[in-house]
């Protein structure tokens, strides 16, 4: 069989709900590995948030990172990293757009530097892991460099009415996200900018056609990549909205989804 590209998504995807890769899908990834196939990652997490089970798989391969603004190998410095940022009098204008709408933190990600409008610890739970550099306060007054993307915390009722204000003022210069539950959070990030543009640099690097990929995942940010692989897959927890653009639906990430797909498709044992 011609080696396949497995991209894999983390949150709701690799790792089950308690954030760990199963032994079984680690296996199995293992062994699609021996016969030759390619595994990377592509995730909405900063690197230092990943780094972890990029390591845990011992991978080879370049990974995607914030939905395609930083993408980089770690084990080769010559690879030529991509990093996109949004340039910062466009985030001044979405702050000061956002003054208009009830919203809770606004937060700028400056590659492993972390800009938070106002503390707050469940989402400092999230932000340091990696142990980043962490600034507190007016980030209009203390962000001085182009940020990798921007985060809007919002009351639930208020995330549709943001994503429709950014649709409608700043398409041409951003686009934006929905963190899934239980976070009501938007992630912005340069236009044009998703896992599938990531991948395809990364595909065309390896040689990999674009019908031997396959890509597994479950959020809206997996929309593109999902469209773009030659097998796209939805996780059974996956969005309606995923699941219905995907070429195949397998088991949830709590049932090994990723695993048993891959024994079927490429013939494991």
């Amino acid at each position: 069989m011609k080696p396949h590209l497995i991209v894999l998504d983390l949150d709701g995807t690799l790792l089950t709900d308690e954030k760990v890769i199963s032994e079984k899908t680690a296996h199995t990834l293992n062994q699609a590995r021996e016969q030759g196939h390619q595994v990377m990652i592509a995730t909405g997490r900063p690197y230092r948030a990943s780094e972890i089970y990029y390591k845990q798989l011992d991978l080879i391969t370049p990974i995607v990172n914030f939905n395609g603004a930083f993408v980089h190998h770690p084990k080769d410095v010559k690879w030529k990293t991509i990093h996109e940022t949004i340039s910062l009098p466009v985030v001044r204008d979405v702050i000061d757009a956002m003054q208009n709408f009830d919203i809770h933190n606004i937060i700028a990600e400056v590659m492993d530097d972390v800009y938070l409008e106002k503390h707050d610890a469940k989402l400092l739970d999230i932000l340091s892991f990696g142990d980043p550099v962490i600034k507190e306060g007016d980030i209009r007054k203390s962000l001085k460099d182009d940020p990798t993307s921007l985060l809007i915390q919002a009351d639930s009722k208020t995330v549709e009415p943001i994503r429709k204000h950014l649709a409608e003022v700043h398409a041409e210069v951003i686009d934006h996200r929905r963190w899934g539950a239980p976070w009501d959070v938007v992630e912005i990030v340069r236009h044009g900018l998703n896992k599938a543009v990531g991948i395809s640099h990364v595909s065309k690097w390896l040689d990999i056609p674009r019908e031997r990929i396959i890509a597994f995942g479950d959020e809206d940010n997996d929309l593109e990549m999902i469209d773009y692989a030659g097998v796209g897959v939805a996780m059974g927890n996956g969005i309606d909205r995923l699941k219905s653009i995907a070429n195949e639906v397998t088991l949830t990430n709590n049932e090994d989804g990723i695993a048993e797909f891959l024994k079927e498709r490429l013939h494991l044992e």
